[in-house]
C-alpha cells in the first residue's frame, strides 16, 4: 500500500524523478524524451548489439546536446575556421546569447579585429555550422592587479600616483 502511495505522490510532483524514469525505461525497454508525446520503442531484442554511431546520435538528439557540441567544435577547430595568423593572437572564451567573446594577445589586435569583425562574423557563421553567433566581442589582455600579493593592505585604496 505504501508503495502505491509513493508512486502516486511521484506522479503528482511537478519535478521528474530521474531514477524512476530510468527504472521504467529499463523495465519497459522504451526510451522517452521528456517533451516527446510518444515513446520510441527500441529496435531488436534487449541486449542486441547496436552500432556506436547510432547509439551516440540518439543520445545527442534525446538530450539536446547538438548546440553544445557545435560550440565545442568551434573552439576545437578555431584555427581552421578563423585562419592560422589570427588564431595565433586570439582565443575564443565563451558563447553566451549569441555573443562570442574573444581574447586577443594585445589591444592592437583587439582594435584591428574589431574593424574587420563583420567579415570574421560571416566566416564563423559560414564555417561553424550549428552555432548561433550574432556578435563578436574582442578584448585585450588584462592589466596587472594590486588586489592580491604580499604588499596588499586590506581595505586600502590601492596604488595611486606613487611613481613620480
Amino acid at each position: 500500500m505504501s508503495h502505491r502511495v509513493s508512486l502516486e505522490r511521484v506522479k503528482r510532483m511537478t519535478k521528474r524523478d530521474l531514477a524512476l524514469d530510468l527504472f521504467k525505461s529499463f523495465k519497459t525497454n522504451i526510451t522517452r524524451k521528456p517533451n516527446k508525446a510518444a515513446p520510441t520503442p527500441q529496435v531488436g531484442k534487449p541486449g542486441d548489439p547496436e552500432l556506436i554511431n547510432v547509439v551516440l546520435s540518439n543520445l545527442i538528439a534525446d538530450r539536446d546536446w547538438d548546440s553544445g557540441l557545435a560550440e565545442g567544435n568551434l573552439f576545437v577547430h578555431w584555427k581552421k575556421i578563423i585562419g592560422e595568423e589570427i588564431a595565433q593572437h586570439t582565443a575564443p572564451i565563451s558563447i553566451l546569447d549569441g555573443v562570442l567573446t574573444i581574447q586577443t594577445t594585445s589591444t592592437a589586435w583587439a582594435t584591428q579585429l574589431q574593424l574587420i569583425s563583420n567579415d570574421l562574423l560571416a566566416t564563423i557563421q559560414k564555417d561553424a555550422t550549428g552555432v548561433l553567433v550574432e556578435k563578436l566581442v574582442f578584448f585585450g589582455p588584462t592589466g596587472p592587479t594590486w588586489k592580491k600579493g604580499i604588499r596588499t593592505i586590506r581595505n586600502a585604496r590601492g596604488p595611486r600616483d606613487t611613481y613620480g
